[in-house]
């Protein structure tokens, strides 16, 4: 499997790590502020704790799929195909209500977090605990996002945790640049950007759960002949038609195969196929419209409150 296998994760886990970086960040200052620095190492266990459970999570995926398929030999090649396709499915709602949910918030972030804190410090006994689960939900809620979309992902191999990993690094480094080194960074640019490719690797996802459920249904009409009717698109409704998802839209494989470069990059990253089937295609477009529309809709409510409010601030200058 190429190293493209790893972008993805790359991508997502970059980009997550940015927004829990953040969050560490904004707390590290406030407790500078406000003479709390005792409380660091509470931060620090925090990041640890929260990287920890996600890993814990990701054994436990990696413990229970395998077993599940030994517990059924019969079935595992309906059941592999089937977990992919049911891990894909949560990792698009996750990824995509963090994605809508994150841009929203994303400007009343540091207030939000800033009065958190300070009614954590005002409780001066549970004042540690109290940083230290703000940091943890942080880390494991953005952790959680990326183990579930490593298990969708779990046939490419250790690939996709490379991506996972060096995507850690990448958001560590951000992290230090923007908070250590006080280097100025395009955050709100920087999230657009990652936000638009965020978009497309879930829309990709949709087409690659399709394709499980697809080849599940085929292996199991085909192991129990009772189960034929699964399979309703024939010969007789389209040329090579798939057991669920219709006609051929198209196929680019002579052109374009999705298993040399650069095919396979922009099917690792984009969810491109060689070949695409009609359902498919129409769940591609529906994804993009509803959820990329509710994407940039919230990014132009954004900048238009930003540009009221600064708009506000100086007509409330004196002359």
């Amino acid at each position: 499997m190429s190293l493209s296998a790893a972008l993805p994760t790359f991508v997502i886990t970059l980009r997550e790590g940015v927004e829990a970086a953040l969050v560490v960040g904004i707390v590290l200052a406030c407790l500078k502020k406000a003479q709390q620095t005792h409380l660091n190492s509470w931060v620090y266990a925090g990041v640890g704790a929260g990287i920890g459970a996600s890993a814990l999570v990701g054994l436990l995926f990696s413990w229970v799929i395998p077993a599940i398929s030994a517990a059924n030999p019969k079935y595992t090649p309906v059941i592999k195909p089937l977990l992919e396709g049911s891990f894909s499915v949560v990792a698009i709602f996750m990824l995509s209500w963090m994605l809508i949910w994150m841009t929203q918030q994303a400007k009343h972030l540091k207030a939000d977090i800033e009065g958190t804190l300070a009614n954590t410090l005002q409780q001066n006994q549970a004042a540690g605990w109290g940083v230290f689960s703000l940091i943890f939900i942080a880390v494991l809620r953005e952790g959680f996002e990326t183990v579930v979309f490593i298990a969708a992902n779990f046939q490419q191999g250790l690939f996709p945790a490379l991506g996972a990993v060096l995507g850690l690094v990448g958001a560590v480094l951000i992290g230090v640049m923007l908070f250590k080194w006080g280097v100025k960074i395009n955050i709100r640019r920087f999230f657009q950007v990652m936000g638009v490719l965020l978009l497309l690797i879930v829309a990709g996802l949709v087409v690659s759960a399709l394709k499980h459920f697809d080849a599940a249904a085929a292996t199991l009409a085909s192991m129990d002949r009772s189960l034929e009717s699964l399979c309703f698109y024939h010969d007789q409704f389209a040329k090579n038609p798939s057991c669920i998802l219709g006609p051929r839209v198209w196929d680019t494989s002579h052109i374009l195969p999705d298993n040399q470069f650069p095919g396979i990059v922009l099917k690792a990253l984009f969810g491109y196929r060689q070949n695409l089937f009609l359902v498919q295609a129409i769940a591609y477009v529906v994804f993009l419209v509803t959820i990329g529309g509710l994407y940039f809709r919230s990014l132009g409510e954004g900048s238009q409150k930003m540009s009221t409010t600064a708009q506000k601030s100086a007509s409330s200058q004196p002359d």
